[in-house]
């Protein structure tokens, strides 16, 4: 699912009668929240809402995201949700390899890592390697400007880098970006989400369920580039390992030949208007 789902809508656990709603929606994947909307005296009650809902079927895959491991609530998190049937676990405040794989094997379902620090993002590669069941690391963005003490964004650029150069590098997929705070600003929304997907992430969390259509809109092919994939794959005539130019003199080689493969699978899984009238 990671590396194809566009959209991560997080659901409160405490709020069990949003779950449904959720599930309706446009959204590609829910997540329910375990950590930061749960304050204190709800974490108990939402775990055991989290536990009901993963043992039920659902539309879309469910997620959970539990509180970080190293609390008294993220060890009942991981205790409760072991092999509950979640379609996969967010783990918070990640930086220690040997730990990530200890809480996979109590697991024993994907998971998808947010790196929140410095020792994180240093960690990076090594988290994403640590273990088969780690299915994406990604970003913890407010929690890392206030670790690395910055206040402009534009600094988190080397660390974004990071993460999907050690995902790539792990043999995993694009990782799904960061949330974006601010949830009245959907322009902002759009054009953040579209300097993300052109710098490697796939996907994007998001809190108000007005931010998914921007965000589906931003990471599904256009029905330009399934045009121009479909061209090209129709051009080939067996020249897959060769590298050429084409009618409009642009250079072609494997590498752009799996990017278009990708876009129409891509545009396949959406059903981007029958992947462009194919």
């Amino acid at each position: 699912m990671i590396g194809k789902a566009r959209s991560w809508l997080y659901v409160p656990a405490h709020r069990p009668e949003l779950l449904a709603k959720a599930m309706a929606g446009p959204a590609d994947a829910v997540v329910y929240d375990l950590e930061d909307a749960i304050a204190a005296p709800d974490k108990a009650a939402a775990r055991a809402n989290a536990v009901d809902a993963v043992s039920r079927p659902w539309p879309k895959p469910l997620w959970v995201r539990i509180n970080s491991p190293q609390t008294p609530w993220g060890e009942s998190d991981v205790a409760e949700l072991a092999d509950r049937g979640a379609a996969g676990i967010r783990v918070p405040k990640c930086d220690d390899p040997d730990a990530v794989a200890r809480v996979a094997d109590r697991l024993g379902t994907p998971l998808h890592l947010l790196v929140e620090s410095a020792l994180g993002v240093e960690n990076a590669f090594r988290l994403a390697a640590c273990h088969p069941l780690v299915a994406s690391v990604s970003l913890g963005e407010a929690d890392l400007l206030a670790d690395l003490r910055v206040r402009d964004d534009t600094a988190l650029e080397w660390a974004r880098q990071r993460v999907v150069t050690a995902n790539r590098a792990a043999g995993l997929p694009s990782p799904p970006h960061a949330v974006w705070t601010d949830v009245s600003d959907l322009h902002g929304l759009a054009v953040d989400s579209a300097a993300a997907r052109d710098r490697g992430f796939f996907g994007r969390s998001v809190v108000h369920p007005k931010q998914i259509e921007p965000v589906n809109a931003v990471f599904t092919p256009s029905h330009t580039e399934i045009d121009e994939a479909r061209r090209l794959l129709n051009s080939l005539h067996g020249k897959d390992s060769a590298a050429w130019l084409d009618e409009q003199g642009r250079f072609v080689d494997p590498a752009v030949v799996a990017r278009s493969r990708w876009v129409l699978d891509l545009a396949e899984q959406f059903d981007t208007e029958g992947a462009a009238h194919a």
